[in-house]
């Protein structure tokens, strides 16, 4: 027989899928300000906000308008830090690097791109 009495409230994993959307949507909400110009990427890797701690560098770059795939790649293989860095996993030299590359516009020049 089952002597355990029956849950009250949420269950764990109940809890668990709440959390994760608040942090979908404050993720969206901080992704959307990047894009529209409102935010820029060079505050978001200085603070790093608690909705950004788990992003990793590429998707928070990408966010940018004209930022894709390559564009990203470019600008993070000088510093060595892959895409999938975690914001909140980067060391004060990798932070200030970023920055460092990122210049006070918050989007550096376009790299040259090298004839075939």
């Amino acid at each position: 027989m089952n002597d355990n009495p029956p849950p009250t409230g949420p269950s764990q994993h109940m809890k668990a899928l709440q959390r994760a959307n608040v942090v979908r949507l404050a993720r969206s909400r901080l992704k959307a300000g990047v894009s529209g110009g409102q935010i820029e990427v060079a505050e978001v890797i200085r603070a790093c906000p608690w909705e950004a701690r788990s992003m990793g560098i590429g998707e928070l770059l990408r966010s940018q308008k004209r930022w894709g795939e390559g564009r990203c790649r470019r600008f993070l293989a000088p510093t060595h830090i892959t895409e999938t860095k975690r914001l909140d996993s980067l060391t004060p030299r990798q932070r200030n690097e970023l920055l460092a590359r990122l210049g006070a516009s918050g989007a550096p020049p376009l790299p040259a791109v090298q004839a075939a």
